[in-house]
């Protein structure tokens, strides 16, 4: 049995440099104790920690949990799944195999086939910068 889950549209990121983990989560659309699950899963999510073992994440940290979210809830990536594929695009040659990941059911699919989600996502985050500069 396999759930289709739609894809939610998350609020803009405001232009800070650290967020509490409160508002992470509402920006992301995860409660926190599942990015304290992630942290411990993805090894790139790395946020700062103050005071009381206060976590503060940056706004790359919100951009990469976004993805991760979106690789498990929307494309029914498993952990390690979404694991692979984050860290296959860490670099290398495209169409290796490498680039081959596995995605809810056990297949594998090209890691090509979401690109243009990739674009899209990052062309919304850089026109909400530019209207955050003011220009």
């Amino acid at each position: 049995m396999t759930a289709t889950i739609e894809k939610v549209v998350l609020p803009p990121i405001p232009a800070k440099r650290y967020f509490t983990i409160g508002e992470v989560s509402e920006l992301c659309g995860v409660k926190p104790h599942v990015l304290r699950y992630w942290e411990q899963e993805f090894t790139q999510l790395r946020p700062v920690k103050r005071r009381g073992n206060r976590r503060y994440y940056q706004h790359h940290e919100v951009l990469l949990i976004r993805r991760i979210r979106e690789l498990l809830y929307e494309q029914g990536f498993t952990i390690n799944g979404a694991r692979n594929r984050l860290d296959s695009h860490g670099g290398g040659a495209q169409g290796g195999p490498a680039d081959l990941v596995e995605e809810g059911e056990g297949a594998a699919i090209p890691a090509a086939a979401t690109a243009a989600v990739d674009v899209e996502q990052l062309r919304k985050e850089l026109l909400h910068v530019i209207d955050l500069l003011g220009h």
